[in-house]
C-alpha cells in the first residue's frame, strides 16, 4: 500500500477570523457595544443586524455541507500527472483517526497498514465499533503472519492455473462502469473430481488470496489513476447454471467456507455488489437457507437473478466489458477466452508505471466546504 498522508490543521484564513471577529462584535451584548450604539442612527443598526443574519444563514448553510472531504492525490510519473479524488466524510475521518491512535497504541499499526481507506473498512466491518474493529484487526494481522500472506505474491507459483480453469472458470474481466473491477465465477462448472486431479483445495486457497492481495496491491491502485477516483471495491459476477444440491458436495462447501472466512475476516467491505445469475428453483432453495446466516448488510449488496440477467448486468457493466457467455461482446480470443485473459486497465503497462512508481504529490491539500483548511 502506498503511504498515505495526514495531513495537519492550519489556522482558518484571515477573511474567516475578520468574519468572526466582526461576529463577536455585532452580538456580543459586553465590550461596550451598548455605547457605541448609541453613536449609531438606526438605519446602521438595522443593517448591521441584517448583515449579521445573513451571516448566521451562510453559515448554517456551510455547517450543511461540512460533510465530505474532498482530496485529490496528485500521482506523478514520465508520463504526466493523474489527479485521484478521494471523497472523505469527516465523521468518518475522525473514527478512523481515533481507530489509528488506538491500533498505534498498542503498536498493531505496520506500516504498510497505515492508510485511511484500510482502517475505514474495517470499522464499517464492526459497525464503527472501535473495539470490535481492533479485535478484528489484531487477529487479521495473525492470520497474514500464520498464512504467509504477506509475501504470497512473490512466494506462490500456481503452476496449475490454465488447467484448473478448465474445471473451476473464474477469473477477473473488465470493469464496471464506476471503474471497479469485475470478478467473474462460473459456479455450476465446478468438476470436483477432475479438479482434484490437477490440484489440491488447499493449493486453490492459497491462489484466492494470491489474487486477493493483487488486487488490493495492484488492481485498486490501477483502477484508481483509469477512473481518476479512489477505488477499493470490486463488483462480482457468480453464475450458479447448473449448481444444484447434488453439486454441494462436502468438499465444495468446506472449500466455499474457508474462502468465505479468509474474505470476511481479513479483507472486509470490499465488495460493491454480487450478481447472482442463472438461479434456477434449485439454486433459489439454496439461496432461502443460506440468506439468513449472512450479514443484512452483505444480501443488500447481493442481486438473485434468474436466466434474464443481461439487462440487469448492462446497467452496471458496459457491453464491451462483458463477456460473451454473458451477454456481452467481449470475447478476448486471442487470450484463451475471457476468464484466461484477465482483462483490465491492470495490464496496462503505462498505467502500472503510474500507479507502482508515481508518488503523491507533497503539495496534497484537503479542504472543507466552509473554506476551513486542514
Amino acid at each position: 500500500m502506498g503511504k498515505t498522508l495526514h495531513p495537519r490543521p492550519r489556522k482558518l484564513v484571515d477573511g474567516s477570523s475578520a468574519m468572526s471577529k466582526t461576529l463577536d462584535r455585532i452580538s456580543s451584548p459586553c465590550c461596550g457595544n451598548d455605547e457605541r450604539n448609541k453613536q449609531k442612527s438606526d438605519t446602521e443598526i438595522s443593517e448591521e443586524r441584517t448583515n449579521f443574519g445573513i451571516f448566521r444563514k451562510a453559515k448554517n448553510v456551510s455547517s450543511k455541507l461540512r460533510n465530505s472531504i474532498r482530496n485529490k492525490l496528485r500521482r506523478r510519473n514520465d508520463f504526466g500527472v493523474c489527479e485521484i479524488e478521494d471523497v472523505r466524510e469527516t465523521e468518518e475521518l475522525k473514527a478512523v483517526d481515533a481507530f489509528r491512535k488506538e491500533l498505534i497504541s498498542e503498536d498493531l499499526l505496520p506500516a504498510r497498514f497505515d492508510d485511511h481507506h484500510i482502517m475505514l473498512r474495517f470499522l464499517k466491518a464492526r459497525k464503527f465499533n472501535i473495539e470490535k474493529a481492533k479485535r478484528m484487526w489484531a487477529d487479521m494481522l495473525q492470520w497474514r503472519k500464520d498464512f504467509g500472506a504477506d509475501t504470497i505474491m512473490e512466494d506462490f507459483d500456481f503452476t496449475e492455473l490454465n488447467e484448473v480453469q478448465e474445471y473451476y472458470p473464474q477469473g477477473y474481466h473488465g470493469v464496471d462502469k464506476d471503474g471497479r473491477p469485475v470478478y467473474i465465477e462460473r459456479l455450476g462448472k465446478i468438476y470436483v473430481d477432475k479438479l482434484m486431479q490437477v490440484t489440491t483445495f488447499e493449493r486453490i486457497v492459497k491462489y484466492q488470496v494470491q489474487e486477493f492481495e493483487k488486487t488490493l496491491a495492484v488492481r485498486f491502485p490501477i483502477c484508481s489513476v483509469a477512473a481518476n477516483r479512489h477505488i477499493d471495491s470490486s463488483t462480482t459476477i457468480l453464475d450458479v447454471q447448473g449448481l444444484g444440491l447434488m453439486s454441494l458436495t462436502g468438499p465444495v462447501v468446506e472449500f466455499i467456507k474457508v474462502l468465505q472466512k479468509i474474505d470476511n475476516g481479513n479483507y472486509p467491505e470490499t465488495l460493491c455488489r454480487m450478481f447472482i445469475i442463472n438461479a434456477g428453483p434449485a439454486f433459489q432453495l439454496i439461496w432461502t437457507i443460506v440468506k439468513p446466516l449472512l450479514d443484512p448488510d452483505t444480501t443488500s449488496k447481493i442481486w438473485v437473478l434468474g436466466s434474464n440477467y443481461q439487462s440487469k448486468l448492462l446497467e452496471a457493466i458496459d457491453e464491451s466489458e462483458l463477456p460473451g457467455f454473458l451477454g456481452g461482446s467481449c470475447m478476448c480470443s486471442n487470450e484463451g477466452g475471457c476468464l484466461k485473459s484477465d482483462k483490465g486497465p491492470w495490464k496496462d503497462q503505462n498505467l502500472l508505471k503510474v500507479s507502482l512508481n508515481g508518488e503523491v504529490s507533497a503539495g496534497q491539500k484537503v479542504t472543507i466546504s466552509d473554506n476551513e483548511e486542514y
